[in-house]
């Protein structure tokens, strides 16, 4: 008999985010269910983050701040470390379910109760999350999901799964929440987007410390890391070419990984993994 079906917590690393973090708090702080620990990870922020976050951990004992001292200054991999040390930091023992959430989005009163419940229903699911809008210049987005990714900003685990997957790994360019869908499939585990679960992110997707160009660039530079298919890569980057900036950040993607792979630039990811992520994508290829 489950005695904690619905105990989760949530892990947020917060990098100067004076402007947005409020928002997510209140989202938190409205939901049917409320996690029984939310640890916030003050990540090296020069603006009033921590000051914010401070005001409500004294109003609301289930809410925590930890200081990362970032010595080595904000980067793609900042966010891992800094939830790495939330993580170390976890009072309580009896919870299912931990969620990942950034500190730049908003959804509605329903939405972790309701991730909850699909992974209820269905002891196969590992990683879930909702579908999402970008909000650029006061207008909402709608950012396609992917049936093979669940978005970093909110991904929400099964406990079991997150474990089994050792958690959230460090990457130099990013692209930890990609790596965890692929690693949680080489398990066995399911991921699901759920499409009634709307997610408000309050910035375009990848521009919070470089501008798009450069977004588009790394994007490939992610895909180098994760020991993506090359032909795969290829096609994936030219299907986007819709996407701002409009065929350009295409090209700029295919650039950013061809120009590591020619340069040779070590993988950090194991064998097993990175035969896994090649063998699924030409299975897709195939069925496409």
């Amino acid at each position: 008999m489950d005695n904690f079906p619905k105990k989760y917590i949530l892990i947020t690393a917060a990098h100067n985010e004076e402007e947005f973090i409020e928002k997510t708090i209140f989202s938190v702080l409205s939901q049917t269910i409320k996690p029984i620990e939310w640890i916030i990870v003050n990540d090296g922020s020069t603006d009033s983050t921590e000051s914010i976050v401070k005001k409500y951990t004294e109003e609301h004992q289930f809410i925590k701040l930890l200081k990362r001292n970032n010595s080595d200054g904000y980067n793609f991999s900042s966010k891992v470390f800094a939830l790495k040390l939330g993580l170390s930091q976890i009072k309580f023992n009896d919870y299912k379910y931990i969620g990942v959430l950034d500190a730049d989005v908003s959804f509605e009163s329903n939405y972790y109760e309701s991730l909850i419940n699909e992974l209820e229903k269905d002891a196969t699911l590992g990683i879930v999350g909702g579908v999402y809008f970008d909000i650029v210049k006061n207008k909402k987005v709608f950012i396609k999901p992917s049936p093979y990714s669940i978005r970093g900003a909110t991904q929400f685990f099964r406990r079991k799964c997150f474990e089994q997957i050792g958690g959230l790994q460090p990457l130099k360019y990013g692209g930890e929440d990609a790596l965890a869908c692929y690693t949680a499939r080489m398990y066995g585990w399911k991921i699901k987007n759920i499409e009634h679960l709307i997610v408000y992110h309050l910035r375009p997707t990848g521009t919070k410390i470089i501008n798009i160009f450069k977004t588009r660039l790394r994007d490939g530079f992610v895909e180098y890391h994760l020991g993506y298919n090359c032909f795969f890569q290829m096609i994936k980057s030219l299907s986007r070419f819709n996407e701002k900036p409009f065929l350009i950040g295409s090209l700029l993607r295919i650039y950013g990984f061809w120009i590591l792979f020619f340069k040779g630039e070590k993988r950090i990811l194991s064998t097993e993994v990175i035969r896994y992520i090649k063998k699924e994508q030409m299975k897709r290829l195939l069925k496409f």
